[in-house]
């Protein structure tokens, strides 16, 4: 039953897009081309629609015994809901924040999720008290919005996500989470057959409608799965999520340092720096895939380490990110301390 699902969900999505492609032209769910695009056609953008409805049937076939089912069903509707209307309308900011926050609160007071403490390392625990339910909606919108963000490319959400669910899926079964482990793998066998139109060039665009659903799916079961445990393993899901997470934080970083608003949109994020390095479309996103993989890879190592070999992991990870992103430009031009520091001991 549970490959049956994992076929059901990916033929479904194929299937499926072609007609949502047609549905999209006709509601006017479209994304036109302009300064901040690197497409210059028309092109639909309710992709993300036959993905969550691929999803819905492989989760229907696998029929999961679980009490977190129809919170998570309920939130991602609404999450879908809000997606559909911003791709057709493009409603602003707050409202899609409103839509995000219902859904995150669905999950937390109707499924019980939410990260009550975590074991810090060395001893003790560390308990958030009345902090758990602002923590838990920090990490669900905060994860949400990440994976919309580097919506910029042709397959890059649906590709960067598809790693992460992978890897999810992977800790899952480390784990014997059995709930996180086929959600995740379903999940990633639609955003696989949705990958089929999407990849560049692409012929749809997954929309906000994929990309906030996307998002607030890894956000949720990254959470179901890593939950009460561990400080050190708690940044799994952080150094699994690596691309979207570290893309926003220095997104954060550059519009600060530009005295921009935080949710000002811009052409500096990580697929546009190596478009300007001079990397092509499609190197960009393969480029991208590997580096989420490589995440992907090191956030399961990090699972099997022991508490100093993961903080020797982590401090690597931290030091190559940051050097990274100051070669390529991605927190701005002059942001480059790291290299200044190198630059002054090599003199």
């Amino acid at each position: 039953m549970g490959y049956l699902s994992l076929v059901v969900a990916f033929i479904a999505s194929i299937l499926l897009t072609p007609v949502v492609k047609r549905v999209a032209f006709r509601i006017g769910a479209v994304d036109a081309p302009n300064y901040r695009k690197v497409h210059s056609r028309i092109m639909p953008r309710l992709g993300g629609l036959a993905v969550f409805l691929a999803f819905v049937i492989g989760f229907a076939v696998y029929q999961p015994q679980s009490k977190y089912s129809l919170a998570i069903l309920l939130g991602a509707t609404i999450i879908v809901i809000t997606g559909v209307l911003d791709d057709m309308y493009e409603i602003s900011a707050k409202a899609k924040l409103i839509g995000q926050f219902a859904a995150a609160l669905i999950v937390i007071f109707v499924g019980g999720i939410q990260v009550e403490f975590i074991n810090l390392p060395f001893q003790g625990t560390l308990d958030f008290g009345f902090l758990s339910i602002p923590f838990t909606l920090l990490w669900i919108i905060g994860i949400t919005n990440a994976i919309n963000l580097i919506d910029g490319l042709d397959g890059l959400a649906a590709g960067v996500s598809t790693i992460a669910l992978m890897t999810l899926a992977a800790m899952a079964f480390i784990m014997g989470n059995t709930f996180v482990m086929a959600t995740a793998a379903i999940l990633a066998a639609a955003c696989l057959g949705f990958l089929f139109y999407n990849f560049h060039p692409a012929s749809i665009f997954m929309g906000d409608t994929g990309a906030l659903f996307l998002g607030f799916m890894i956000s949720v079961l990254s959470l179901l799965g890593f939950k009460s445990i561990t400080m050190v393993s708690f940044i799994i899901p952080i150094i699994m999520l690596g691309v979207p997470i570290s893309d926003t934080f220095f997104a954060i970083v550059r519009r600060f340092r530009m005295k921009q608003k935080w949710s000002d949109p811009d052409k500096s994020h990580l697929h546009h720096c190596l478009l300007n390095m001079g990397f092509s479309h499609r190197q960009s996103v393969l480029l991208i895939y590997g580096i989420a993989a490589m995440f992907g890879v090191a956030a399961i190592i990090f699972s099997m380490a022991k508490v100093w070999g993961a903080i020797l992991l982590i401090s690597v990870i931290l030091i190559a990110i940051e050097l990274f992103v100051e070669i390529i430009g991605l927190a701005g031009k002059n942001y480059r301390p790291l290299l200044n520091i190198v630059r002054i001991f090599n003199k």
